[in-house]
């Protein structure tokens, strides 16, 4: 684990030299959210209204919380980089490495958002204090839930973007895959509450990773309950699991695959 401490390590403070790049991108996530205040201002004639069970203060907390993950963990790394390398074939050079390839790409990954969702996460409680208020009910323990589920859920993500990508040892290009995935999760799981949606969607949408990258944490963070918790957190233990399993055994194949057409 120590070759992967060093890469984090090493990606941290690359990405600590370029924090301009991040705070340029606040002005778009600042003008996606005062959009959905207005919506949502709009919606609810009364704030003490409920929405699929959410009041105005929730419902604008939970987007502007799904919105933090979003654009906090957004890169290239695991998706166009991974893809890149397995097209162009820097990847035999990697094969050859005394580390885990895919394990390498998350390493960098991980040093990327521990530098960017910080930054994000300070730009949303100023926000969200001077335009709506503090969240309703917030503990410390409903705090350090949402806070291990959003650490989960990035990195459930990462694994399903990752294994998309390593599916280009057989296809030509697996950005529309990437492409379908982003969708799904943005529109599904981080504008709207799975609660929005048709009672009979929500079980289906509770068995896929949207439940668990960005409506879990969100949740927690704005109406915290024990079962809710062991319940998203167990979904995310097992998706977590069975994605590692899927990730390593396509890279397995397609390690393979360049071992017997010679790299």
């Amino acid at each position: 684990m120590r070759k992967y401490a060093v890469i984090y390590k090493s990606v941290l403070i690359e990405n600590l030299q370029y924090m301009i790049n991040v705070i340029m991108g606040f002005i778009s996530y600042f003008i996606m959210i005062f959009i959905f205040i207005q919506l949502w201002n709009y919606m609810y004639d009364n704030p003490e209204e409920l929405i699929a069970g959410y009041t105005k203060t929730q419902m604008i907390w939970y987007v502007m919380l799904t919105e933090m993950i979003w654009f906090g963990s957004r890169s290239t790394t695991v998706s166009r980089q991974a893809a890149s390398d397995v097209r162009g074939g820097n990847i035999a050079y990697h094969v050859g490495k005394p580390y885990h390839y895919t394990l390498y790409i998350l390493s960098k990954y991980t040093g990327e958002w521990s530098i960017k969702l910080p930054m994000y996460a300070v730009l949303v409680v100023v926000m969200g204090v001077l335009m709506v208020g503090t969240i309703p009910g917030l503990s410390i323990v409903g705090l350090i839930a949402g806070i291990l589920s959003l650490i989960l859920g990035v990195t459930i993500n990462a694994v399903f973007k990752l294994t998309i990508s390593l599916f280009s040892f057989w296809i030509e290009d697996s950005n529309p895959f990437q492409w379908l995935y982003d969708k799904m999760i943005l529109v599904i799981g981080t504008i709207f509450p799975i609660e929005i949606f048709p009672v009979s969607l929500q079980p289906v949408f509770k068995l896929t990773p949207i439940y668990t990258v960005c409506y879990g944490p969100a949740k927690l963070f704005i109406d915290f309950s024990g079962d809710k918790f062991l319940e998203i957190l167990s979904a995310q233990i097992i998706y977590l699991s069975v994605g590692f399993l899927i990730m390593f055994f396509i890279y397995g194949k397609g390690a393979k695959k360049l071992y017997v057409n010679g790299g």
